[in-house]
């Protein structure tokens, strides 16, 4: 079964754009120990909401899991982790964190409840929400 998630990036340090025109990165540098736990816990095929976080913080678009767990190997010490991911499509329409606060179907999202966490669990209601939003089929 296909789980979702989301991963915050700050577009200065690594963008949407970037994502694509890399066309696949490893999700390295994630140094909170439940964010490496929910990297653990990706699955490949799992889908990944990709958010831009501190300037106009958005949704902008979906990724996909291509490689599960493995060592982190930006890590100089700790039991870190990482996984792989490439870009599916951009949203149609950028899902500002403004309107994920007000919408009543995102009010338990992980996002607005551990805004600090980088990388955290997305239900189906939410996902399929925030494609809505998006405006993806």
């Amino acid at each position: 079964m296909t789980q979702h998630w989301l991963v915050k990036s700050e577009p200065s340090a690594y963008s949407w754009s970037d994502l694509n025109k890399d066309g696949h990165t490893a999700w390295t540098g994630v140094r909170n120990f439940q964010a490496r736990n929910n990297l653990r816990a990706m699955k490949q095929g799992d889908t990944v909401l990709f958010y831009h976080s501190v300037i106009d913080p958005s949704v902008v678009g979906i990724a996909k899991v291509i490689k599960e767990s493995y060592p982190d190997p930006t890590a100089s010490e700790g039991d870190w982790s990482c996984i792989d991911l490439v870009p599916v499509q951009p949203l149609r329409s950028p899902v500002s964190l403004a309107t994920v606060k007000t919408d009543p179907a995102l009010a338990e999202i992980a996002l607005i409840r551990q805004s600090r966490l980088s990388v955290m669990p997305v239900t189906a209601k939410e996902y399929q929400r925030i494609l809505k939003l998006g405006e993806i089929k």
